[in-house]
C-alpha cells in the first residue's frame, strides 16, 4: 500500500488521573509522589482507548486483535505449569491482561523446549529447571494474542529464546563475560545476516554456525522467521538485532573499565540493549505487514524506541533484587540513580518508576497521535501490537517469580 503524505502531528496529553485507591504509602512523602502519579491508578487516552478497541464497519474485522480460529493442538498434552499471580511493582503505571490461552501456552511450550532441545541442542539437562522457570510459552502468547497460527507464535519464541541463550551465554549467567564479546557477537549476528563471501571461505563460516548454543538457536530461528517474513521484516530485524548488539557492548565495555555512566547515557545504552527486536517483529508474527516505507518514518520510529524504552526499565525494576544478588555489580537504572543522584537505594528506585511511567504515558500519546495523523489500515493494527506487547512483557515480569522478587521498599 503506498504511503499517504504525513499530515500534521499533533501530540495528545496525557492520560488524566482517576481516583487513588486506598492502601497509599501513608506519610512517607517521597512515596506519595510516586503513589499519586502511579499507572495502577490512571486510564490510558481515550485516544488510545479507540486504538486498542479497533476499528468498526465494513470490512474492518481484520484490524482486530481476537484471532480467528484454528485447528485443536495435539490431545493429551503435558500438564500445564498453573500461572502465578505475582505482585505488580506499586505505583507502576501498567495495564492488566487477560490470562493467556492455556491450550496455546502447553502447546507453544511443548514445541519450544522439543526445539530448544532437538534442534538448536540449546542447553544441558542441568539447566532444564531454568528453561521451564523462564515460561517463554505463557509470555508470548501474553505478547502476541492476535497470532493466526501457533507457527506464528512460534516465531517469536524461538528469537526470544536465542536472544536469551546469546545474554546469558556471552554476556550474564552462564560464561558470559565482557571480555571478547565483541568477536563472539559478530560471530553470533552472521547467524542473522548471512556472511557473503568466497567458495573457499563458505565452508568454514557455515561449519561456525553450529559451533555453540547461541550461534545454533540464531540459525535455527531466523530460517524459521525468513519463511514467514518479508525480506523488509527481516532486514528490520536484522538492524534491530545489530541495535541489541551495539548496547551489549556499551555495557560491556563500561564493566571492563568500572564505569557508572550517567543517568542519561544509562538510558542511552538501555535503547539499543533493549526489547525492542521483539515488538518490531509485531506485523510478522500477526501475519501481515506494515510497509517499509511506513515503518521508517520518524513518528513510527519514535513511538516503537518508547515501547522498547519503557518495557526495558520494567525489566530493571523487577529484576532489581536477583541482580543485587548475582555475583558483581550490575549495572540498571535504580544502582545508575542511587549512585549519580547521590539518594538512597529507595528513592533512586521510586525515581526508577517514574522514569518509566513517563516514557509509558509518552508512549501512549504519541501512538494515539498518530493514529490519528495517519489512519492506514496497517498502522492501525500495528500500533496496538505493539500496545498488546508492552503490555504481556509486564505480565511476563510480574508472574515469573521463579526469577524475579520486588524490594521492600513500600
Amino acid at each position: 500500500m503506498p504511503s499517504p503524505p504525513a499530515p500534521p502531528f499533533v501530540p495528545v496529553p496525557a492520560a488524566g488521573a482517576v481516583p487513588v485507591p486506598d492502601g497509599g504509602p501513608g506519610g512517607d512523602p517521597v512515596a506519595q509522589h510516586v503513589w499519586e502519579g502511579a499507572a495502577a491508578v490512571r486510564r490510558p487516552s481515550a485516544a488510545l482507548e479507540r486504538i486498542l478497541r479497533g476499528r468498526s464497519g465494513l470490512g474492518t474485522a481484520s484490524l482486530h486483535l481476537a484471532r480467528p480460529a484454528e485447528p485443536p493442538v495435539p490431545s493429551e498434552p503435558e500438564a500445564p505449569v498453573p500461572p502465578v499471580a505475582g505482585i505488580p511493582i506499586p505505583c507502576l503505571y501498567h495495564h492488566p491482561v487477560s490470562e493467556p490461552d492455556p491450550a496455546r501456552v502447553e502447546e507453544v511450550s511443548r514445541r519450544i523446549k522439543a526445539w530448544a532441545l532437538d534442534e538448536a541442542e540449546l542447553y544441558p539437562e542441568d539447566w532444564e529447571d531454568q528453561f521451564d522457570g523462564f515460561h517463554v510459552g505463557r509470555y508470548m502468547v501474553a505478547c502476541h494474542p492476535d497470532a493466526p497460527s501457533i507457527e506464528h507464535l512460534m516465531l517469536a519464541t524461538r528469537l526470544m529464546v536465542a536472544e536469551n541463550a546469546v545474554d546469558d551465554c556471552y554476556c550474564e549467567d552462564h560464561g558470559g563475560s565482557p571480555i571478547g564479546l565483541g568477536g563472539r557477537l559478530l560471530l553470533a549476528h552472521t547467524a542473522l545476516d548471512p556472511l557473503h563471501t568466497t567458495k573457499e571461505y563458505q565452508p568454514d563460516w557455515a561449519e561456525s554456525l553450529h559451533a555453540d548454543a547461541p550461534r545454533r538457536a540464531y540459525r535455527s530461528a531466523m530460517e524459521y522467521f525468513l519463511r514467514e517474513a518479508s525480506p523488509s521484516q527481516a532486514d528490520r530485524f536484522r538492524h534491530d538485532m545489530a541495535r541489541l548488539h551495539l548496547g551489549y557492548l556499551a555495557e560491556a565495555a563500561w564493566a571492563q573499565t568500572d564505569h557508572v555512566p550517567e543517568v542519561w547515557e544509562y538510558l542511552a545504552m538501555r535503547q539499543f540493549n533493549n526489547f525492542r527486536p521483539c515488538p518490531t517483529i509485531t506485523d510478522t508474527v500477526g501475519g501481515y505487514e506494515l510497509p517499509a516505507d511506513l515503518h521508517a518514518r520518524p513518528h513510527i520510529q519514535r513511538v516503537i524506541a518508547l515501547a522498547g524504552n519503557a518495557t526495558t526499565i520494567v525489566n530493571d525494576l523487577y529484576s532489581y533484587t536477583k541482580e543485587l544478588a548475582s555475583p558483581g555489580r550490575h549495572l540498571n537504572l535504580p544502582v545508575v540513580i542511587a549512585e549519580r543522584e547521590g539518594i538512597s537505594d529507595r528513592e533512586a528506585y521510586l525515581k526508577a518508576v517514574e522514569v518509566h511511567n513517563d516514557l509509558m504515558h509518552d508512549f501512549e500519546a504519541e501512538a494515539a497521535a498518530l493514529a490519528a495523523a495517519c489512519p492506514v489500515p496497517s498502522v492501525l493494527r500495528f500500533l496496538p501490537g505493539v500496545a498488546v506487547w508492552v503490555d504481556g512483557n509486564h505480565y511476563r515480569l510480574q508472574t515469573n517469580t521463579y526469577r524475579y522478587s520486588l524490594p521492600d521498599f513500600w
